[in-house]
């Protein structure tokens, strides 16, 4: 009989037990459940990434006179790399403008590459379409190239204005002839942008680069 009642005892004080858990157990379900859906539902999303394209702007007008010249010119510029970039644009977010002065890098919207890599690509292949495929050419340079001068370009800004409706580009670059005096130019330009979304601005970044390209094609020829 003794043996019997400790028997119901124990399992009396495990029931007990348990009711007294389960609520509790209940609660750790619903705050875990609760969590985890918070963490899902703030999960920033995927960021878009935008590209410097190496074609020519749409619109703009690659002068027929060059867009056949043979590949194989044996004298041209080498632009020296690196293209250097403001320290503040060493990196793949797009800055934003936030208020009079200051810039926000967005979370949601990046460039494909860095611009100090995309800049002089660009750059590369706006020159040859405007002088001719050939006449301007980064390191390595084939053996049959003759260097005739060297070209440095610096950016010294490439801004969204305070206003999000254009884009400022100011650059300093230097020329370098075999046989001439070194050169220094420094040029800014202003883009509005065909549209208030980003793609009209990245439109304004890449038609800011053509119109350098041009500016310094000019002190080239």
């Amino acid at each position: 009989m003794r043996l019997m009642n400790l028997s119901l005892l124990k399992n009396h004080l495990v029931t007990s037990a348990a009711q007294r858990l389960k609520p509790a157990l209940g609660r750790c379900l619903v705050a875990l459940t609760l969590t985890t859906l918070a963490a899902c539902a703030s999960r920033a999303p995927e960021p878009t990434l935008y590209l410097l394209r190496s074609d020519p702007p749409p619109g703009v007008q690659v002068p027929a006179s060059v867009s056949h010249v043979a590949s194989d010119a044996r004298h041209a510029w080498q632009l020296m790399l690196p293209v250097r970039v403001p320290a503040y644009l060493d990196r793949t977010a797009l800055l934003l403008p936030q208020g009079a002065n200051g810039v926000q890098p967005s979370s949601t919207r990046r460039w494909a590459e860095p611009l100090a890599n995309s800049v002089p690509r660009v750059l590369a292949q706006d020159l040859n379409a405007l002088l001719g495929e050939g006449a301007v050419w980064t390191s390595p340079l084939p053996p049959s190239v003759v260097v005739q001068g060297q070209l440095r370009v610096e950016l010294l800004a490439f801004d969204v204005a305070a206003n999000g409706e254009a884009v400022t580009l100011k650059a300093r670059w230097t020329t370098a002839g075999a046989t001439a005096a070194a050169r220094q130019h420094l040029r800014s330009f202003t883009v509005p942008s065909a549209t208030p979304e980003t793609d009209g601005l990245v439109g304004a970044h890449r038609l800011a680069l053509w119109q350098l390209a041009q500016a310094i094609a000019a002190t080239l020829e």
